[in-house]
């Protein structure tokens, strides 16, 4: 008969061994797992040494190792520089009105979408808010500037037909903030729907029987049985969505900018890529790259550690 001592020290063995069961079971899937866990190593973690240039007035000529330190000098330069600041408070605004506007675009679409009876219509209309998410910018961005085009876009066609003169959509402060946030939307709009698609399709089918037995309408049980039960989810990528918010949209604004919205498109990003490789100051370009990773990975702490307060719910 097993002492109390015997069986303390065989519980963690049998655990060992159940888990080693279960890896043995899905091999497979590990194996399929390691190569992309490869890659991720090779291209995310390794290069990561680099980031030294950040501290150091780098010459190609030198090397990462021999280029002689200069400790925080390009990070003092970021808070004076005009062109960090403004693109700097560009980024937020920017990030903010598509955290406003964009983020729960997805979660009505998807609301909505689940509320379609007809399958056939449900499909097709899955299908066409998928399909701008497939297409890379640089051809959306032809296609949004052939659009808004003063000469030849539908857009000024039908303000000329009504009388009006036709206006540079592209090159107008006013106007280019709205066609950042609308073609987002309408990029993204299925392609995030999907998370949210899947987490309504695990929701209890008896909490709608039950909540139908109490009189509740369509729009009741979306507001008081599909809403709560997808919260959780929303919240994870709430988190996620706050982490990235000092990234605006680099490809989004890359191809559809030009020098006359600057003032108000110019992103940390953009101001990244011209500093690094159009003006060859990679040691500056990597501290405000270093920067802008540092502010996003403490909003992701800040933000849910304050959730995790409020509620069970969180990333970890």
């Amino acid at each position: 008969m097993q002492t109390t001592l015997e069986r303390i020290k065989t519980k963690p063995e049998r655990q060992v061994n159940e888990k080693w069961i279960r890896v043995k079971k899905m091999k497979s899937l590990y194996v399929m797992m390691l190569i992309p866990m490869v890659m991720l190593f090779i291209f995310n973690y390794i290069p990561m040494y680099g980031v030294i240039i950040a501290f150091k007035n780098f010459s190609p000529g030198l090397g990462i190792m021999d280029s002689p330190w200069n400790n925080f000098e390009h990070f003092k330069r970021l808070f004076s520089d005009f062109l960090f600041l403004r693109a700097f408070q560009n980024t937020v605004f920017i990030s903010l009105l598509k955290i406003i506007i964009v983020f729960p675009a997805p979660i009505i679409f998807a609301i909505l979408l689940n509320e379609i009876k007809s399958e056939k219509f449900k499909k097709v209309s899955q299908s066409i808010s998928y399909l701008p998410h497939f297409m890379s910018w640089v051809i959306l961005s032809a296609m949004v500037i052939e659009v808004f085009s003063p000469q030849r876009g539908i857009v000024n066609y039908v303000i000329t037909l009504f009388g009006g003169d036709p206006i540079n959509f592209m090159s107008d402060k006013t106007a280019f903030i709205p066609i950042l946030i609308l073609t987002d939307m309408w990029k993204e709009l299925g392609w995030g729907a999907i998370i949210y698609l899947a987490t309504i399709a695990s929701i209890d089918p008896g909490l709608y029987e039950a909540a139908e037995m109490d009189g509740a309408g369509r729009f009741h049980k979306m507001i008081h049985v599909t809403l709560p039960s997808i919260m959780p989810m929303v919240i994870i990528m709430f988190i996620l969505r706050l982490g990235s918010v000092l990234n605006a949209g680099f490809d989004q604004i890359l191809n559809l900018y030009n020098p006359l919205v600057y003032e108000v498109a110019d992103i940390i990003d953009t101001y990244v890529y011209r500093s690094g490789l159009e003006q060859f100051q990679f040691d500056y370009a990597t501290a405000v790259g270093l920067f802008k990773n540092v502010v996003g990975i403490t909003l992701i702490l800040t933000a849910n550690a304050i959730i995790r307060r409020k509620s069970e719910h969180g990333i970890w």
